[in-house]
């Protein structure tokens, strides 16, 4: 295992019966350099959303919890906050959960001309994603080809 991917599963394997006895759902735990910074990232939700209060109440157990286990090597900065609404569908429980709502897909490498679509989720598994598109076709897309699947913006 990759020291990013341990310094995730073990930021997740603490947050997890954090954040269920708040009530919240970790969506996600990131840890990724960007600009020459190492940030790790935890993302919280809850039915009706996350407000600064719940992010904070987080934020300081795992700020004790990272300080006191030290396990990362480099200087990072923390954050924790709400995933947003254009975040992408990772797990299992966000393909679930999006099921019959409408998403957009970005593909690596254009297909029939297009590298964009966006489609009710019908389906999913390991390998595919199938969208049911306006035209009342279903589109099937190897999960390999899918740069980023998240859910349609409605404005």
């Amino acid at each position: 295992m990759a020291k990013r991917e341990s310094y995730e599963a073990k930021t997740e394997a603490f947050l997890e019966p954090l954040v269920k006895e708040h009530e919240f759902e970790l969506v996600d735990v990131e840890y990724v350099r960007e600009a020459g910074t190492w940030y790790l990232r935890a993302y919280i939700d809850k039915e009706g959303g996350i407000a600064v209060d719940d992010c904070e109440v987080i934020s300081r157990k795992l700020s004790d919890w990272l300080d006191q286990e030290d396990f990362i090597e480099d200087s990072y900065i923390l954050e924790v906050s709400s995933p947003g609404l254009g975040r992408p569908l990772k797990k299992e429980k966000d393909f679930a959960r999006s099921i019959g709502r409408d998403v957009e897909i970005r593909l690596y490498k254009a297909l029939n001309k297009s590298k964009e679509y966006t489609g009710v989720l019908k389906a999913y598994d390991k390998e595919s994603v199938t969208l049911g598109m306006e035209d009342g076709s279903d589109l099937v897309f190897q999960r390999t080809e899918i740069a980023l699947i998240r859910l349609a913006l409605d404005f």
